[in-house]
């Protein structure tokens, strides 16, 4: 009894791991423009543990196990989605995509970006928020990403992967 229980586990877990890669449908959508706020900085998502601290408005280039890639200032990875369409102005991660993919979010209409080459941009999110763009591609963060420097999406699903610094995504 206790192997099926296991089994079930397993299956569960490779289910909550698929919905969250947003490799499967249902993740499409339509933003809608709206005003953007007061200028504030480009921000991190939010964890229950104090491993990612807020971003303080700029995005850098950082080392790592895949070369030279894009995170926010405060060293957390930043990602494009595949089924992202360049310039459209909408992401296409939408609902639970979002838990697992939060955007990488900006109140200023021009957000920093220290040694990014890629043209630096922004979108309206269907909250009313705005969403950091590299060469017109929104970006965004790995829930499971827990520390600066980490790439644990790449590759996710085959259809996220971290931002070089002129704007490529490396596959």
């Amino acid at each position: 009894m206790k192997a099926k229980h296991y089994g079930a586990g397993v299956i569960l877990s490779v289910a909550l791991l698929t919905l969250a890669g947003c490799g499967g449908g249902g993740s499409g959508g339509a933003a809608s423009p709206s005003a953007p706020a007061a200028s504030t900085p480009v921000s991190a998502p939010a964890t229950s543990d104090d491993t990612r601290a807020a971003s303080k408005g700029e995005l850098k280039v950082a080392s790592t196990n895949l070369g030279e890639i894009v995170v926010a200032d405060n060293g957390m990875t930043v990602y494009y989605f595949t089924k992202d369409v360049k310039d459209s102005g909408v992401s296409n991660c939408t609902g639970e995509c979002l838990v697992a993919w939060p955007p990488v979010l900006t109140t200023d209409d021009n957000p920093s970006a220290e040694g990014i080459t890629g043209q630096v941009g922004t979108i309206p999110t269907p909250d009313g928020k705005m969403q950091v763009t590299i060469n017109g591609m929104p970006i965004y963060f790995w829930q499971n990403d827990k520390a600066p420097g980490d790439t644990t999406g790449q590759g996710v699903n085959n259809v996220w992967y971290v931002v070089a610094p002129n704007g490529d995504m490396i596959q």
